[in-house]
């Protein structure tokens, strides 16, 4: 395992130094894409999942936490610049790259910022390894996929995923799936609140990062709940009952109503930092400067 400069030519970046760490999983090597920008105390930054994630969501909250931080933002294995190769993605595969990433980069507690279905996978970590970060910050936390919220039992959402990941009538069905108007539709449903920010050039941009060679694979995990680390919520919360470390939740006040039923419980934790401010799943993207004002006080504490 090794990091590496890129070029700014080979990446597209929010402005920081762009470097790609190099990863091997059962006898693979993966191509995993990160930018750094700031100097400090060390603070990662974890998209969400989806059909659209990659580092750039964070982008705009990394500008502003720069001036006080180190701040780093990665592309998860199989989205945004990061490899993507026909993998049978699962949480195994998450885990285990969290935890080495975590080892190789910092060497001393970090601070982790991690936007929608990346919480379960920090929660896992610090109770795995207290030592690994300083505190824990949660946007729009969510444990559970598409589909299965939807209600699809595990069959019908595992059919979904094999006819997402064949050849031909699976690139047809992805391609469906990501048109320009679709995602332009979901934006508007459940990630912003604003749909003046939902621009002909922000969804270009979206679907642009779907196209990638390899895209379909990771995006059908997510969507059919074979990203979820956990299956029921008893275990989301015991994650943060085992907590030694200090946990906050931002919400947002649109949330999808089973997302922030989930939230909800969350924050009624004994413990728990919550506060709920504009927004919906997208809450980061759409108001950095909101959401930064939001957790400065437990984030400099």
């Amino acid at each position: 395992m090794s990091t590496n400069l890129l070029s700014t030519s080979a990446a597209t970046g929010f402005g920081g130094v762009i470097q790609e760490y190099l990863w091997n999983w059962e006898n693979q090597q993966l191509r995993v894409v990160y930018e750094t920008l700031g100097k400090g105390s060390p603070l990662l930054l974890l998209p969400s999942f989806s059909t659209v994630s990659t580092r750039l969501e964070m982008g705009e909250l990394a500008k502003l936490l720069a001036p006080n931080f180190q701040v780093l933002a990665l592309d998860w294995p199989g989205f945004g610049e990061s490899s993507r190769p026909s993998l049978n993605y699962r949480p195994e595969i998450y885990q285990q790259f969290l935890e080495d990433f975590v080892k190789a980069i910092f060497n001393i507690p970090v601070t982790a910022i991690a936007a929608g279905h990346a919480a379960s996978y920090v929660l896992q970590l610090a109770v795995k390894q207290p030592a690994a970060f300083s505190r824990i910050l949660l946007l729009a936390p969510t444990w559970r996929g598409p589909l299965p919220t939807m209600g699809a039992s595990q069959q019908i959402a595992g059919m979904v995923r094999e006819l997402v990941r064949s050849p031909i009538l699976g690139q047809a069905l992805y391609k469906l799936n990501t048109t320009q108007s679709f995602l332009s539709f979901m934006y508007r449903r459940h990630v912003f609140t604003d749909a003046a920010k939902v621009t002909p050039s922000f969804i270009e941009n979206k679907w642009h990062t779907t196209q990638q060679p390899g895209a379909r694979f990771a995006s059908a995990a997510f969507v059919t709940g074979n990203l979820d680390a956990v299956r029921e919520q008893s275990d989301f919360l015991k994650l943060v009952q085992s907590l030694t470390i200090p946990l906050m939740v931002v919400i947002g006040e649109s949330s999808p109503p089973k997302s922030r039923e989930e939230m909800n419980a969350l924050a009624a934790l004994p413990g728990v930092k919550s506060v709920v401010i504009s927004g919906s799943l997208g809450l980061h993207e759409e108001y950095p400067t909101v959401v930064l004002e939001a957790f400065q006080d437990f984030l400099f504490s």
